[in-house]
């Protein structure tokens, strides 16, 4: 790849992006049969993040000229109704993000046009209808019930309730007419699949009344569909759901949330769907392509037990039984195609595994339902299971070698009986089932697959490791002294699944501290065998030098961080090894940033390395990350930039020199570059290291070209809500390194900035980040700034406004400062206004003695320096916002720093700075309009 190339055609575009009819042009190309595919889907993929970046400012303003606005509306709609469906994909993003904006009251129009194209006399452009309506009204699934949400829900359903019935009828119709057309079946069934979706969405806050009316018309054709049968509609591929598959899935689902949310209406209905469940979930086959709709229709079953009404039904241990042995085993026997999955794509099967993401699965939803019988009748059901498991566990005892699947079923039953509630990913099962003992089963059925060395099938190797994964906090630290060097040893297997496994559970339990704080694995446990570990860890990452298998295994990183972090500065002896071994993973995953996951574990290693080895070489380590680091900054690999910058950060920060070394002040150029500052994920990384350069190249900075520089990065961070937190972090650095006779020619200009952003689009955040900055400059009165410098920047801007700010946002703002280093920041400004400003001993005679009340105020409850707390907890990278932006690397968070780390006791330091000034400031707290409780206590301050 030409990476010059590359970057001069980012910057083309990025320029044009800014053109009047760009995104027009960029639909046009989708639109456009002469372009090739690839060329096309890229352009849908560039317009929708497009829309994204574009569409509308902060304030919820469209960007773009009206002009293309409208246009958009108006062809985004037939486009997206005719595309391909990889293209349809993208389009109906870009849909969302507009709607998300826009709809209903500035596309009012919406609705309508969707329903003027409905025509089953073409399914391509009728399905491509319901598939924006489906796109649109899917963003009402998580929302929380609002006034203005069903404004919205209402408006569609007045346009579109009776045309999307009238579309249920005639699908319906169809399909009943070319039931033995195959080629007319397949687009009726996709359509009658995006209805189920449709039905799901529009019924999701509430029963729409139109749905109310027709109620019994709608259950009845939902009843024909469950139990539909066509051979023409099944699928040769084992692994592929067919049209009806879907259909029937789509249904369950919205039967769930019937069952779930409206038992008034769907009660009478309910006895006949539990019949037709019970009849599919007895007799379907246990191919793949029918694990959705299994799932799906287990789900219901687990929808209408909820209800304790209908769970009243299986309150009969024959009832029960069957529903075990008919429903619920079937449905947790390992098949030969989980089997086969483990063996060619193991870390699939892993992931399919793990908490929460096989909600999908044949095996979750069974369990599900299972835990729900076991809510209502615990003592009926845990005896019951009980029984299964002791015929399975007598089966592998006949014959282990043959019968190994059924001690694997035994074991996923007891833990699906022991767990309450949901495994968390920090602490694993809780709440455990007090009828059974998770200790005493494992050491009598599954401690010796720990221990064996031959003769173990590798699945129940890996049951029993996740045993340990789940029962982590059941486990006594004595019993983990014996099993933790057991699961190191499985590090070594040959069976992927086995070293991911205990991989997984190594990290997991290195990271489980016990309700006093403590770790559960010490560092004095780990530190003996950290090399082993080590060794272990990258020989499996590195074995394979394809850049994205060797990103596959998050879970290998994963816990190689957390020995590093563990074992802390025990790393020091290795650190040249293992350094050169991270930044070779460096390398190769650049080219191809496949796994965000693993590339983020990947970095907070390196960061691990740089807190707890850095400091006892700084510059030696300093040399190694540029080294390291700076052709992928040349390069510009976006997915990598930011976690570099925090790495060089905290690397200088590690530095005591005052001195920036020379790699630095060879990077201050390309940091200062305004094309770097346009990705946002940089920008809290730039800050921080900006802010860590700043104080060590002062003189550098004070340069007027490299100053305008620095206040022109301020001003793009300030104007915006995202960036405003580290425009004001980059402002304060300026204020406190810059000489104030250089800043003085600019204050006035930055002031105003900071007012006008005030007045027009203030944020609460914005608010206090700004009174923050106002007793900052306060507060370094005995550097040439302080309360009176503040003043006359803001007097020669408007006068008068100063009386205005202190009043309105200063001081009540300042009473409700939240953070400890705000509320001793406010301490020490006002302490220095009442000692050292002449404009408030002066002028401002009220402002001063309401000064004085505030400070009383903050001193009633003293900020308190923070709670050194030594645990490092990583990013969470199942939540949604992850790789969203910025990613914080935790290793090397960097601490809040304090401006005035000498003033420890603020309220013993404020007693001694006003005994110092103690006859004026007696004289001024007797001329001052304060009450009598106000002067005592400032009294007892002044004489100390």
């Amino acid at each position: 790849m030409n990476y010059k190339l590359t970057v001069e055609a980012e910057i083309t575009l990025l320029q044009e992006e800014k053109q009047p009819g760009f995104s027009v042009t960029l639909l046009q190309i989708v639109a456009t049969p002469s372009y090739d595919d690839v060329t096309r889907l890229a352009t849908s993929l560039y317009f929708k993040n497009f829309i994204r970046k574009w569409w509308t400012d902060e304030q919820g303003n469209h960007k773009l000229p009206q002009g293309d606005v409208q246009t958009i509306k108006h062809e985004l709609i037939a486009l997206m109704t005719s595309a391909k469906p990889s293209i349809q994909f993208q389009l109906g993003e870009a849909i969302a993000v507009i709607a998300d904006s826009d709809f209903w009251d500035r596309w009012d129009t919406l609705v309508d046009d969707l329903v003027s194209r409905l025509n089953l006399d073409d399914l391509t452009v009728n399905n491509g209808v319901l598939q924006v309506g489906h796109t649109i009204f899917s963003r009402w699934r998580p929302l929380y019930r609002s006034d203005r949400l069903f404004t919205e829900i209402n408006h569609v359903l007045e346009k579109f309730g009776e045309p999307f019935l009238i579309q249920l009828q005639g699908v319906d119709s169809r399909i009943e007419q070319n039931r033995s057309n195959k080629e007319a079946l397949s687009p009726l069934f996709a359509a009658l699949n995006l209805l189920m979706k449709l039905l799901y969405d529009l019924s999701i806050q509430d029963l729409p009344p139109i749905f109310e009316d027709n109620f019994g018309a709608i259950m009845s054709l939902l009843h024909k569909y469950v139990i539909f049968q066509s051979d023409l509609l099944e699928t040769n591929d084992e692994s592929q759901a067919g049209p009806l598959e879907l259909v029937k899935s789509e249904i369950f689902m919205a039967l769930s949330l019937y069952a779930q949310k409206f038992d008034e209406d769907f009660g009478p209905h309910v006895g006949e769907f539990v019949e037709s469940s019970w009849n599919l979930l007895t007799t379907i086959g246990s191919e793949t392509k029918y694990d959705i709709l299994v799932s799906r229709a287990l789900g219901f079953l687990t929808s209408v037990t909820n209800n304790q009404k209908h769970a009243q039904n299986f309150n009969e241990e024959a009832i029960a039984s069957q529903v075990i042995e008919k429903v619920i085993l079937p449905n947790i026997v390992l098949r030969d195609s989980d089997v086969e999955l483990l063996e060619d794509d193991p870390i699939e099967y892993i992931r399919n595994d793990l908490e929460g993401l096989d909600s999908e699965t044949r095996r979750r939803a069974a369990i599900d339902f299972l835990k729900q019988l076991l809510a209502h009748f615990p003592q009926m059901i845990t005896n019951l299971v009980f029984r299964y498991i002791h015929h399975f566990l007598s089966e592998y005892s006949v014959n282990p070698k043959a019968n190994w699947k059924s001690k694997d079923t035994a074991i996923y039953l007891f833990v699906s009986l022991a767990v309450k509630g949901t495994i968390t990913a920090s602490q694993g099962a809780k709440n455990i089932n007090e009828l059974v003992d998770v200790v005493d089963f494992f050491q009598k059925n599954v401690a010796k697959d720990l221990i064996s060395d031959t003769g173990i099938e590798p699945i129940l190797k890996v049951d029993a490791i996740k045993y340990l994964y789940i029962f982590r906090s059941q486990i006594s630290q004595a019993q983990w002294h014996d099993a933790f060097p057991l699961l190191v040893k499985h590090l070594g297997s040959s069976e992927y699944v086995i070293y991911s496994y205990a991989a997984l559970a190594l990290e997991r339990v290195m990271a489980l501290y016990t309700d006093a704080g403590q770790p559960v694995i010490r560092q004095d446990s780990v530190k003996p065998l950290s090399d082993q570990l080590l060794q272990h860890l990258f020989k499996l990452i590195e074995k394979d030098s394809n850049a994205a298998k060797m990103q596959e295994n998050e879970f290998l990183m994963r816990c190689l961080m957390r020995v590093l972090i563990v074992i802390r500065d025990g790393v020091i002896p290795m650190v040249d090894r293992i350094f050169s071994h991270l930044v070779n993973i460096t390398h190769i995953i650049a080219a191809n940033p496949s796994n965000p996951r693993f590339y983020y574990y990947h970095f907070e290693a390196i960061g691990a390395l740089v807190r707890f080895a850095a400091p006892s070489e700084p510059e030696r380590f300093e040399n190694q990350l540029y080294d390291a680091f700076a052709g992928i900054l040349y390069k510009n690999i976006e997915e990598f930039v930011p976690y570099i910058f925090q790495i060089l950060a905290a690397a200088l920060e590690s530095n005591r020199s005052a001195n920036l070394p020379p790699n630095y002040v060879s990077l201050i150029g390309p940091v200062l570059n305004p094309q770097l500052w346009l990705m946002r994920g940089n920008v809290p990384a730039l800050v921080r290291l900006l802010t860590d350069v700043i104080p060590r190249a002062a003189n550098e900075f004070a340069r007027a070209d490299q100053l305008e520089q620095l206040l022109a990065i301020f001003q793009r961070l300030v104007s915006t809500k995202i960036n405003e937190i580290q425009g004001f972090e980059l402002l304060e650095c300026i204020i406190a390194n810059i000489p104030v006779g250089i800043l003085a020619t600019y204050f006035q200009n930055i002031l105003q900035l900071l007012l006008t952003r005030l007045q027009n689009s203030k944020t609460e955040v914005f608010t206090q980040r700004f009174v923050h900055f106002y007793h900052f400059v306060s507060a370094r009165a005995d550097h040439g700034l302080g309360a009176d410098f503040f003043i006359s920047a803001s007097e020669q801007l408007q006068e008068g406004i100063f009386v205005q700010l202190y009043l309105t946002i200063i001081l009540p703002t300042t009473e409700n400062f939240p953070r400890p280093s705000d509320r001793k920041a406010a301490v020490i400004s006002f302490t220095r206004t009442l000692i050292s400003s002449n404009a408030f001993a002066q002028r401002y005679k009220k402002g001063w003695a309401l000064t004085v009340q505030a400070l009383l105020k903050l001193l009633a409850n003293p900020p308190l320096p923070p709670a050194v707390v030594d645990i490092i907890v990583e990013q969470d990278v199942d939540d949604m916002s992850f790789g969203v932006g910025f990613t914080q690397l935790t290793t090397i968070k960097k601490p809040v720093v304090d401006p005035w780390p000498e003033i420890t006791d603020v309220k013993a330091w404020v007693s001694q700075e006003l005994r110092k000034n103690a006859r004026q400031m007696a004289e001024y707290a007797q001329e001052r309009p304060l009450d009598d409780q106000a002067k005592r206590i400032f009294a007892s301050y002044v004489q100390g």
